[in-house]
């Protein structure tokens, strides 16, 4: 079938993208769901720094490459041997959300409960290709474009691994359900499952997009005593606070560090960095005290390092964790946090900024990347 999408042809192209266009809406051949796989209309795909970090190049991915990894939509097809995964039956009508990395179910992460960490998945979004290596999307004149991280949601409709969607309640509107499969994923799931913060902690949010506040949804949620939001933005702090934030620090500020040490008597049990920058990271370091946990989400170039003075690890009894789509199991944790929604603890409706056209989006990526944006939803 044919299918509108937006394509990227090349990394590294330069703001504003208004003017240079990194992504083209084509007109590509889609094909029918292969034996574990199922077709979706997609209703809706949100804007997210990971898309951002592929144009830009910090995150190199074959070209070119059919956009969009968080999304919502209605099952259209189911191929052969796709219609029951664990027990979840899937049919034509059903309502998903998108998860950006398939788990084959077999491999050692896997198997241990982890499938974040799935070496398949993992090896299949390197490559551009589904879950079975396969690849759906063909220009009309038969050039292979590239599936992102096995979604590709900037799009009228996908062609994807039955591991890499998630059924939901048909209740739930799908332009907020999009929210469910990364921003929410990830930051409630740093804070819930990476770091596992108990009721009563303290702790620090560093990078206020929709990742970072879904971490301080998360936060809130689980009942911190003290919650410090951090970032660059007076008004994304302003909203932190609206969100409940107990204090907000600009990072800009040449004592930020300090600032927190002295809001929080020497610093916060739990510092999550969001941002994907190694300074972010340094800062949240800084701020943890003596036996506390780091916990990063963020997506830093390749290249980037950090320094870190080793012996603060161990005579201090510090915990420096990475946290990859919120250490989630998603067949679980999807439903549990749109429960979560539904009850008023995880408002994740308020981390919309607004909805666009697919031809406006890179007009929405300009604002993203302007940081004037928290969470825009492409409404298909």
């Amino acid at each position: 079938m044919e299918i509108k999408a937006a394509v990227l042809n090349a990394m590294g192209v330069q703001a504003p993208y208004a003017e240079s266009k990194p992504l083209t809406i084509e007109t590509l051949n889609l094909d029918e769901p292969g034996p574990g796989e199922v077709l979706v209309r997609i209703k809706a795909a949100g804007l997210c720094h990971s898309d951002l970090s592929v144009i830009n190049g910090n995150r190199p991915r074959p070209m070119p490459m059919a956009l969009g990894h968080e999304a919502s939509g209605i099952v259209e097809a189911v191929g052969p041997s796709a219609g029951m995964v664990g027990g979840d039956e899937l049919k034509p009508g059903d309502h998903v959300v998108f998860v950006f990395v398939p788990s084959c179910g077999h491999c050692e992460p896997c198997t241990e409960g982890r499938p974040a960490l799935c070496e398949p998945g993992a090896a299949a979004n390197g490559a551009g290709t589904l879950l079975s290596g396969a690849n759906r999307l063909r220009r009309l004149d038969g050039t292979v474009v590239n599936h992102h991280l096995g979604v590709s949601g900037f799009a009228e409709y996908a062609t994807v691994s039955r591991h890499s969607v998630v059924k939901i309640d048909p209740d739930l509107p799908l332009v907020e359900a999009a929210l469910f499969g990364c921003a929410v994923l990830t930051g409630v799931g740093a804070v819930i499952n990476t770091a596992r913060m108990p009721a009563g902690s303290s702790a620090a949010v560093i990078g206020l997009g929709g990742v970072g506040l879904a971490a301080l949804l998360g936060a809130v949620a689980a009942g911190a005593r003290t919650v410090v939001a951090i970032d660059r933005s007076d008004k994304k702090l302003e909203f932190a606070r609206e969100l409940g934030a107990t204090a907000a620090v600009n990072a800009l500020d040449t004592d930020a560090a300090q600032q927190v040490l002295d809001i929080t008597g020497g610093g916060v049990e739990y510092a999550f960095d969001l941002t994907g920058a190694t300074s972010a990271l340094e800062l949240a370091y800084r701020i943890t005290r003596r036996g506390g946990t780091t916990v990063t989400a963020g997506l830093p170039a390749p290249t980037a390092t950090m320094p870190l003075a080793p012996v603060t690890l161990v005579a201090e009894e510090r915990t420096l964790k990475g946290s990859y789509i919120g250490t989630a199991v998603p067949s679980r944790d999807i439903p549990r946090y749109v429960q979560l929604y539904r009850r008023g603890l995880l408002p994740v409706d308020r981390l919309l900024t607004g909805t666009l056209d697919l031809k406006d989006i890179n007009e929405g990526f300009d604002r993203l990347h302007a940081g004037q944006a928290i969470r825009q939803v492409v409404e298909l």
